[in-house]
């Protein structure tokens, strides 16, 4: 998962909520870091998506894939 599909997943899933959850929600997978502080430390986005989908209780239907752009020309 790149960075780009990590925010596009975060704004997909969590609509208005997407921007105040990165910036300010403490992930307890990632030791309390937000997902913001953990993309600047090199966490891996889909370990944040991950992280972020468990402590908001999103449903593992909705954990992958998303954030990927459909592949061009189908």
């Amino acid at each position: 998962m790149r960075r780009s599909e990590f925010l596009r997943a975060v704004d997909t899933e969590f609509q208005a909520r997407a921007s105040s959850l990165v910036n300010d929600l403490g992930l307890s997978a990632l030791r309390g870091r937000t997902a913001l502080e953990a993309l600047a430390d090199g966490t891996p986005p889909r370990d944040i998506w991950l992280a972020l989908c468990v402590e908001m209780d999103v449903p593992e239907n909705r954990r992958h894939g998303v954030g990927r752009l459909e592949p061009r020309g189908h």
